[in-house]
């Protein structure tokens, strides 16, 4: 009764995107500063697909302000979607190939 479907629809998108944008830098924040004690490229690939999120968050923003058309955003957003999932996989990929395992002993 007392609430505008339009009102609230137009701050829930503003609002998640805000959110979302917050805890995308957090947490890529937080992936850049494991890869920068860590130095692995298993690290740097997690930093990367964590700094993705971050990026299409700024894609909404961008298409929500009407500075990115609809259809480019969406292209954009699938697209980063992929290169997520490829620099997951690749991290794994590298994370077991290439650099040793810590075994028990020495802390």
């Amino acid at each position: 009764m007392g609430y505008d479907a339009v009102s609230v629809g137009s701050l829930a998108l503003p609002g998640v995107l805000v959110l979302a944008g917050a805890a995308s830098l957090i947490v890529a924040g937080l992936a850049i500063a494991a890869f920068a004690q860590r130095r692995s490229r298993s690290y740097l690939l997690i930093a990367l697909a964590l700094v993705t999120l971050l990026a299409k968050t700024v894609a909404g923003g961008l298409a929500m302000g009407e500075l990115l058309p609809t259809g480019t955003h969406h292209l954009v957003e699938h697209s980063l979607d992929g290169v997520m999932a490829v620099l997951l996989i690749a991290a794994v990929y590298f994370g077991r190939t290439t650099e040793p395992a810590t075994g028990g002993g020495s802390t």
